[in-house]
């Protein structure tokens, strides 16, 4: 399963990066608003910054025209570039002419997984359900995953699922359970998978038992 930080932050892109088990980026217009930066120059960074992932940029238009005009303007930043567009009925149409030109798109704000199949069936490159928010709703979001992950399965589409919207580590286990492709995160909850108390009492008791050793006679 492939790891995305959920970001437009240069520094937590570059440390996640550090870590080596960084494969890709997701931004919205949100993250990109709290970074005050010039849009364009901030997704051409992100892109330089991890050229061998893909790159998700949103577009903000909400009809037909400006979906299709955004994209082919963010299509043609970077090769790794995946355009996100909203999973509304302007959007799905936008998708079809798109993807049967060639320009990989992350079809965003998915609820339900008959909006996923409507994805996968316009050629969508990847689907994104937002499982956080669906369990602050009082819903289920990983049961989505694992619907959407049965249809596309049983209908051999080829549109990856990529759980975004995460909460917490048990988010990510039972993604990569579920059989997705991709988790995207913010960067504190991709710094708490590495975290466990034990390891940390364990790491203390070696190192204490350590200073105790000889290291010459």
């Amino acid at each position: 399963m492939k790891f995305y930080l959920d970001t437009a932050n240069i520094d937590e892109i570059r440390e996640a990066k550090n870590w080596g088990i960084l494969d890709g980026v997701t931004t919205n217009p949100s993250l990109v608003a709290k970074e005050r930066k010039a849009f364009i120059p901030l997704i051409e960074e992100i892109c330089d910054l991890v050229p061998e992932g893909d790159i998700s940029a949103e577009v903000t238009a909400t009809d037909f025209d400006g979906i299709v005009k955004e994209a082919h303007e963010l299509a043609k930043l970077r090769k790794n570039i995946v355009v996100k567009v909203p999973l509304i009925k302007e959007g799905i149409k936008a998708v079809k002419v798109l993807s049967s030109e060639g320009i990989r798109i992350n079809t965003t704000l998915c609820f339900s997984a008959v909006q996923a199949l409507l994805a996968a069936k316009v050629g969508a490159s990847y689907i994104s359900p937002f499982v956080g928010r669906l369990d602050e709703a009082a819903s289920d979001g990983m049961r989505l995953v694992r619907n959407i992950r049965e249809i596309y399965d049983k209908s051999q589409y080829k549109t990856e699922i990529l759980v975004a919207a995460l909460r917490h580590p048990m988010h990510v286990l039972d993604a990569a359970l579920a059989g997705a492709e991709v988790v995207t995160m913010p960067f504190g909850l991709l710094d708490k998978l590495f975290q466990h108390p034990m390891t940390d009492i364990g790491l203390k008791a070696f190192l204490k038992d350590w200073a105790s050793v000889k290291r010459t006679e």
